[in-house]
């Protein structure tokens, strides 16, 4: 076999091939073997046609098809490897010559991996939010937690903002009141939103008893998006009492003894949260200058397949579970349709840029991945996707996926080098010492897509405080629970 490399631009090539026929000899006898499995010639046992025979039944065409189209992968994959190159998707194939005992001659056109130079990346200086926890941002986060802590007493007045209203509901669309239209005893804290648009203001100044009627687009169900006419009946109104903020309040909503250490405690949690959120923010922009530094073509049929990919995953999931069409998404983000897709696009070049960049790291810095490193990549990815870590490992391997989550970790690893090699100063232009905060990032994938963004991962400290914080979350709900059941 010989073969040729032609580039047609940067990201792809067209591979020309000649096959002398004796190569054809194993995909021809394959293919003999399987038409005569698959035919039947009086006067011949299943299996035991003779090749001449088959040729004057069936014709010699239709066996050189057969051995063509069995052996053309394997010939393309020789001359990919002899050229070198890393393919990207599926060759578009045309056979130019096809002679019987001769030759045969085939060309693939094919994107390729651009080949990518790295410049010097040490000098990259970025600039983050400092980490500032306020009192006021504290008392907030002290303040929510006393919400959760709220309890209700009925009283006999109208309804008014803050309070808390049972309620039965009945949509209709057309006059017709909808079969998933019906709720009785829904609870609803008045000013959360977290109903329909137009309820507050129908509920606000009604006793229990009382019934208000008001116009508004359904969120969800089998009418959403049209405009329902809603009758709400108040059953009861209730006032929130929030607890004193004292020593007492505080071992009701946590472990600690007295307020002054559950602020404190509070403080610690905001700092390691904005923490993070400055190391994530760093690499973000530390990959944002590096992108600057690369000239990276984008192969165009992969990028189409990305954003048409990104669209369907936006569509057909995502929206899909919050009751959402495209339009509607569209309308309520305040984008246009040709904003929405220039947007897309941008993201879909950032992310094949983002992959090509990394992969390329990966082999100049001579990363690998280790077992332990893949299964902590592994228990994070299953928890983002809400299944549990033996689903997601049995997912991921039925679907050949593991080389997939190695390539994500190795480029998180790859970025990690380069934020460690980077400048990062705060907004009060300290020097940002990152190496206690991140120790490494990841990249996510959709499928075999390449995606748009790094993902910081957790260092061991906020991998605890995570957990700590878990912990306190839990604790909290729990007293709660425990409080409402009292």
């Amino acid at each position: 076999m010989k073969s040729a490399v032609e580039t047609l631009n940067p990201t792809r090539v067209r591979l020309t091939v000649e096959v002398p026929f004796e190569e054809l000899k194993d995909s021809l006898d394959a293919a003999y073997k399987k038409i005569n499995q698959q035919v039947t010639v009086k006067g011949f046992r299943k299996g035991k046609i003779p090749a001449r025979v088959i040729d004057q039944r069936f014709g010699r065409g239709a066996v050189l098809e057969e051995a063509v189209n069995d052996a053309l992968p394997k010939f393309y994959t020789d001359a990919v490897n002899e050229a070198e190159l890393n393919p990207l998707g599926q060759p578009e194939v045309d056979i130019t010559e096809l002679k019987d005992g001769e030759t045969l001659n085939f060309t693939a056109e094919v994107d390729i991996r651009p080949a990518i130079e790295i410049p010097d990346y040490s000098g990259i200086e970025v600039e983050v939010d400092a980490i500032e926890v306020s009192d006021e941002d504290v008392e907030k986060a002290v303040e929510q937690l006393r919400e959760r802590f709220a309890s209700t007493s009925p009283v006999e007045r109208a309804a008014e903002e803050g309070d808390v209203v049972t309620l039965d509901l009945q949509a209709k669309v057309d006059g017709e009141v909808l079969e998933d239209g019906v709720a009785d005893g829904v609870s609803y804290t008045i000013g959360s939103g977290e109903l329909l648009e137009g309820i507050d203001d129908a509920v606000k100044g009604v006793e229990a008893g009382g019934e208000a009627t008001f116009t508004s687009e359904l969120k969800g169900g089998s009418a959403a998006g049209k405009e329902a006419e809603v009758t709400v009946k108040v059953t009861q109104v209730a006032k929130r009492e929030l607890p004193e903020l004292d020593d007492d309040f505080a071992q009701l909503a946590s472990e600690f003894d007295t307020l002054e250490e559950l602020q404190a405690d509070s403080r610690k949690r905001l700092a390691n949260t904005k923490q993070y959120d400055q190391a994530t923010q760093a690499q973000e922009r530390v990959l944002d200058k590096l992108l600057e530094l690369v000239e990276v073509p984008v192969p165009e049929k992969l990028l189409e397949d990305e954003v048409n990919t990104r669209k369907h995953n936006l569509e057909h999931h995502q929206l899909g579970q919050m009751g959402l069409d495209l339009e509607k998404y569209l309308e309520l983000q305040g984008k246009t349709a040709e904003e929405f897709e220039t947007e897309t696009r941008e993201a879909a070049v950032k992310g094949i840029k983002t992959q090509f960049v990394l992969d390329e790291l990966v082999k100049q810095e001579n990363l690998n991945v280790s077992q332990e490193e893949l299964t902590e990549h592994l228990m994070r990815r299953a928890a983002s996707s809400g299944m549990s870590p033996d689903q997601f490992a049995q997912a991921v391997v039925e679907q050949g996926q593991v080389p997939l989550l190695v390539g994500e970790v190795a480029r998180g690893k790859a970025l990690a080098v380069v934020v460690e090699k980077a400048t990062v100063k705060d907004t009060n232009g300290e020097v940002v010492d990152l190496e206690d905060e991140a120790d490494e990032a990841e990249t996510t994938e959709a499928a075999a897509e390449p995606t748009d963004a790094a993902e910081a991962t957790e260092s061991g400290d906020e991998k605890a405080d995570a957990k700590a914080d878990a912990k306190a979350d839990a604790k909290a709900d729990a007293k709660a629970d425990e409080k409402t059941e009292g």
